[in-house]
């Protein structure tokens, strides 16, 4: 009741501490941004949505996540297959072994990059969005429970002493 009132502007509302105000819009973006950033981070990690929604899964499952080739892995063992069936003592041989070398050690390296990223960047982000946001939400729908508590207290203290001083006039 005292809700709806405030939001029709027939209650008084207590102001929080100006201060105080600050730090819950700071906390807010700071919610906001880091949602921002682990949602991109993670599309830029892995652009392919259907592997993202897999990988969530395995995620909630408590499974382990089943381990990918990347593309640069993939391209080096298409190399050096065609090496092989070409000859390897070929020049256009040579060159796709050498090139497929490289390009798995960059597969390699990318796999660590977001195995790296994921452990480093991005549990951090969602530990604070799964762990210390929610314990913010909950004390923010806690103090918002008193505060409103408190003004319906004072609504019917000043209506019992209207009502008092009402009936002292009468007399």
């Amino acid at each position: 009741l005292q809700f709806t009132e405030e939001k029709l502007g027939q209650a008084e509302k207590t102001e929080l501490d100006a201060h105080f105000e600050n730090l819950l819009a700071r906390a807010d973006s700071t919610k906001n941004w880091t949602e921002k950033i682990l949602r991109q981070t993670e599309v830029l990690l892995q652009p392919n949505p259907s592997a993202r929604v897999e990988e969530f899964l395995y995620e909630k499952l408590d499974r382990k996540v089943p381990s990918r080739v990347t593309n640069g892995e993939l391209l080096a063992q298409y190399m050096t297959e065609a090496a092989n069936d070409f000859g390897p003592g070929t020049p256009y041989g040579k060159t796709l072994i050498k090139v497929g070398e490289t390009q798995r050690r960059l597969g390699a390296a990318e796999r660590d990059f977001i195995h790296s990223a994921s452990i480093n960047f991005l549990t951090p982000l969602r530990n604070f969005l799964e762990g210390d946001w929610r314990t913010i939400s909950k004390e923010r729908r806690i103090l918002q429970n008193r505060r409103l508590d408190l003004d319906a207290c004072k609504a019917r203290l000043k209506k019992a002493k209207a009502a008092e001083a009402k009936a002292a006039v009468m007399f």
